[in-house]
């Protein structure tokens, strides 16, 4: 069905770019569509796999020529693609699907489990896992690792390097959140702020404040006085001089607290419930997680399973993966006639970094023409959200060097570095022509 129709075009293109922005989402499959076939992408020989695993590892930055006159015949270009889908897992159980983790339990109903009645098998898995965990968080201050994905079976967290998206610090963003995380943060002393919902609080708060300033326009006007705030306990004085002040119940202060919660919990499991922790607070928030009960399942599917660390780069017990690719060709009817329409299918937990190698990839060997449908895990659309303005101070040299030696490509490091701007959506549909992309969130 996807290949028979044109991809969309957006209906209010972003001005052409040679660069498209930073997506923090985790895509679960991406389908590029191009009029040149993705032949070169098909059977790769095992000296260039062996060559695409090598450049990975030794993070070699490729340089591809701006078009690719014979793809399938550059070596160059297919070992760049295969260094272009690896990426490391932890925990590594080959018979289970291990991301996406949210709502993910019926793949894993009825896979063997023989560590969910084990409680000691259990304590071996976590206590492995934290050590990942643990390497992962080291490699990230030291500027070697430029961030990584904990997927719970509740909640994402995102850890970026400082430098990465506007951030002098390191960050962390978790998202969705419920009132007992936070609770248990908050106790744990850990500072972290709800972006959103102080966002959308400044915006209300502007737009009272507009309003208030009308009515006492208007008011002045007719030559009334202005009304007083109903939050004012100086608002009950007229009460008084009526003589009813006791037959009209105040709000004290436990219906307060309770509006308050009402609120804080219908945010729960929402985009807004995101919270940002910053700087030496992430540090504080690893040994929260490391130590949290709620962090793995204790009934379902998933019961007893650590969560699911993703990373560009490799940690201590991380697995080397790849993201699965298959190309397709197809027939699609163009006016009268039918025409060829070639797609290159991928599929896996596609980071950032994957997204912005295998676009530069394609810019070469398609000649600067494909468009592609890109797939969310929604509950990571919420990381590309602005988390405030970044550091005056900042400079790209500054970044690239700061983090030369953390496995990414120096285009993609410039990218990422970007403070986000799509918000809380991501790019669904990017297109390129003429060297230039245009995308739709």
């Amino acid at each position: 069905k996807d290949l028979n129709l044109p991809v969309a075009v957006p209906k209010v293109p972003s001005s052409s770019r040679h660069e498209f922005p930073a997506d923090w989402s985790i895509k679960t499959r991406l389908l590029f569509m191009s009029s040149q076939p993705f032949t070169w992408a098909e059977h790769l020989k095992a000296q260039e796999e062996a060559q695409g695993f090598a450049q990975h590892c030794r993070a070699t930055e490729t340089n591809l020529p701006q078009s690719i006159q014979e793809p399938k015949l550059s070596t160059e270009l297919r070992c760049a693609f295969q260094q272009s889908l690896v990426y490391w897992l932890h925990p590594s159980l080959p018979w289970l699907q291990l991301f996406p983790r949210i709502g993910a339990d019926r793949k894993i109903v009825g896979k063997a489990s023989p560590w969910s009645q084990d409680e000691a098998l259990q304590q071996v898995l976590m206590s492995d896992w934290s050590v990942s965990f643990t390497s992962l968080y080291n490699l990230l201050k030291a500027k070697l690792c430029p961030y990584f994905y904990v997927c719970t079976y509740q909640f994402t967290v995102l850890f970026r390097a400082a430098g990465l998206a506007g951030s002098d610090v390191i960050t962390a963003v978790i998202s969705p959140t419920t009132r007992g995380l936070r609770e248990g943060m908050r106790n744990e002393g850990i500072e972290f702020s709800l972006p959103l919902v102080e966002e959308s609080r400044t915006r209300k708060q502007k737009n009272s404040e507009v309003n208030l300033e009308t009515e006492v326009a208007n008011s002045l006007e007719v030559g009334e006085e202005p009304v007083p705030s109903d939050d004012d306990d100086e608002s009950f004085s007229w009460l008084e001089e009526m003589g009813v002040q006791d037959k009209v119940k105040k709000p004290d202060a436990i219906s307060i607290k309770l509006r308050k919660e009402k609120h804080e919990v219908q945010m729960d499991h929402k985009p807004e419930s995101l919270a940002l922790v910053k700087g030496t607070n992430t540090f504080t928030l690893l040994n929260f997680l490391i130590n949290c009960k709620s962090l793995v399942a204790g009934t379902g599917p998933q019961a007893g399973l650590p969560p699911t660390l993703l990373s560009p780069v490799a940690f201590r017990g991380g697995t080397m993966q790849t993201l699965k690719a298959r190309s397709i060709n197809a027939k699609a009817r163009v006016h009268s006639a039918y025409e060829d329409i070639f797609s290159l299918e991928i599929v896996g937990p596609i980071m950032p970094h994957s997204l912005r190698a295998l676009t530069a990839l394609l810019t070469a060997a398609q000649r600067g023409a494909f468009s592609a449908v890109l797939y969310t895990h929604e509950p990571t659309a919420v990381f590309n959200a602005e988390l405030g303005a970044a550091s005056p101070a900042f400079s790209k040299e500054t970044i690239c060097k700061d983090l030369a030696a953390c496995g990414l490509h120096p285009k993609t490091l410039d990218q990422l570095s970007q403070c986000p701007t799509l918000g809380k959506s991501s790019i669904r549909v990017l297109e390129m022509k003429d060297y230039a992309y245009t995308w739709k969130s």
